[in-house]
């Protein structure tokens, strides 16, 4: 009688264990899935710099060192290996692309530009892409973290070697309140 108990428990320890381990899995699986997503729109974002440089460079070539800051940021995206290279990389594009969009402000023959304006339109549709794609990064990767790490599943996690994901963090510059000034 004894045996069955043990039997019994050991066949429902077994069946949550390959439950436990295929729904992490499948967490893992739908991070890995919203990192791809965000990867897609910054390598969209990428694809757009040169054109957006060459419309600017026609305008305000001068600006040698804000073009060259971007097409060096660009390269670093698209050879980033890890997301959290990616993370790094897409933080020092976005801030160049800031000050490619500070420098702009000087030429009112730029921001009339329908080449620059249309091309401004698609970096704004995809810089929304990314915030989306970011928060549903954010929310999946909450659901991974939170289930390695609930009893028992923390058990099992570590068994499987599951292990934590990074969140996608802004930037220290993101989180500063602009300054407006009349």
């Amino acid at each position: 009688m004894i045996g069955y108990i043990i039997l019994g428990i050991v066949v429902i320890l077994v069946l949550y264990g390959i439950s436990a381990y295929n729904g992490f899995v499948t967490l893992r699986n739908r991070v890995r899935n919203a990192w791809a997503q965000i990867d897609v729109q910054l390598k969209n974002r990428a694809d757009l710099i040169p054109n957006l440089v060459e419309t600017v460079k026609g305008y305000a070539g001068h600006e040698k060192e804000t073009l060259d800051q971007i097409v060096k940021a660009r390269s670093s995206v698209l050879s980033a290996n890890t997301p959290q290279e990616s993370m790094e990389a897409n933080d020092l594009l976005s801030q160049a692309l800031n000050r490619l969009m500070v420098v702009v402000e000087a030429y009112p023959d730029l921001k009339a530009n329908t080449n620059f304006l249309g091309l401004q339109e698609n970096l704004r549709d995809i810089e929304d892409k990314i915030r989306y794609s970011r928060q549903f990064y954010n929310d999946t990767v909450l659901k991974y973290n939170t289930k390695i790490e609930t009893f028992p599943n923390n058990i099992f996690a570590a068994m499987f070697g599951f292990r934590e994901e990074a969140y996608f963090k802004a930037d220290e510059g993101d989180r500063e309140v602009p300054r407006v000034q009349f």
